[in-house]
């Protein structure tokens, strides 16, 4: 393993996280979310609100095994409504063209609903995507191996290879598109400002620009969890032509059970570094090297803008 991918020894673990959005980045801190953006302009635009985490946060969000299937649910609906807003900020008057007559029509019928509605089409229709391709595809093509004699195990086994290969195969194509690209620089500026902060070091440029871009707690671990405890639970499903739509709405059931499960030794990792956790953190933090690029220094500005707004005048309220 290299050094830059081991766990560094850090003197706090904090429960601050975020994630990359279209030229920004989202921090969620103890009772504070930010937004940072860097506008056409070359400014950096920033939002905050209040949520309800930490020592304010419901008993349902704190509860072992009921909070990772709400935090997961609350931190995607937080990151699709951030990244919409940051969306819209990178709309300029130079980019306005002749709009057609049916845009015109939906701009009158909708007016500044318009754009919300386009985005939360568009998500739906990557979710009913995403669904088919990582999820029925890898479990129809495997059903195809009952014909030769495999059985549970081995149909299992393949549908979860299956499952890996298209999920990396689709991280590492999208990579190479300049939008994305981007979007996983701005992931990786995330990542070292937090490893900077918890090695208790200004929030500086130069600072940062020396720390990981790996982080156990990760949204990229936490989803190679769930696809490999998925690949585990399959094996107690029906399997078969047969079943093989039983098996997908069983499969559909599990997701929040197996999301909480997964959350829970997300936790696991992110506060301790002994061997277990290096072992389950690794996939993760391999596939990482897909998922977060090396920034430049104006997005580690934007990182640290984000991360200004959100740290605790108490630093015990956010450790994790």
């Amino acid at each position: 393993m290299s050094k830059e991918n081991k766990i560094s020894e850090t003197q706090h673990k904090t429960s601050i996280g975020g994630q990359a959005l279209t030229e920004g980045i989202m921090m969620r801190g103890p009772g504070l979310a930010s937004m940072a953006c860097r506008l056409p302009d070359g400014t950096i635009d920033i939002e905050t609100w209040e949520i309800k985490t930490g020592k304010n946060a419901p008993w349902y969000m704190k509860a072992p095994f009921i909070r990772g299937c709400i935090n997961f649910g609350v931190s995607l609906v937080d990151g699709i409504k951030c990244n919409m807003k940051a969306s819209e900020k990178q709309i300029t008057d130079d980019d306005d063209e002749e709009p057609t007559a049916f845009e015109k029509w939906l701009t009158e019928k909708l007016g500044d609903k318009l754009v919300p509605i386009i985005m939360i089409i568009a998500t739906f229709i990557g979710f009913a995507i995403a669904i088919c391709l990582f999820k029925f595809l890898p479990m129809l093509l495997s059903n195809l191996l009952e014909g030769i004699g495999v059985g549970r195990v081995g149909i299992s086994a393949s549908e979860g290879v299956l499952k890996i290969l298209l999920l990396v195969g689709y991280m590492w194509a999208i990579s190479f598109m300049p939008d994305i690209a981007t979007t996983f620089r701005y992931h990786g500026a995330e990542h070292k400002t937090i490893a900077c902060y918890e090695k208790g070091l200004p929030l500086t440029v130069e600072n940062i620009r020396e720390q990981t871009r790996f982080h156990p707690r990760c949204g990229t671990s936490f989803l190679l969890i769930v696809v490999l405890i998925n690949i585990f639970v399959n094996m107690f499903l029906p399997y078969g032509k047969a079943n093989l739509l039983l098996r997908f709405g069983l499969q559909m059931l599990l997701l929040a059970p197996i999301a909480s499960v997964s959350y829970e030794i997300i936790r696991i990792a992110g506060r301790y570094d002994n061997v277990f956790t290096r072992f389950i953190s690794a996939p993760g933090l391999w596939l990482q090297r897909i998922t977060t690029k090396e920034p430049n220094d104006k997005q580690i500005e934007v990182a640290i803008a984000a991360m200004e707004k959100v740290i605790p005048e108490n630093r015990e309220d956010d450790r994790w």
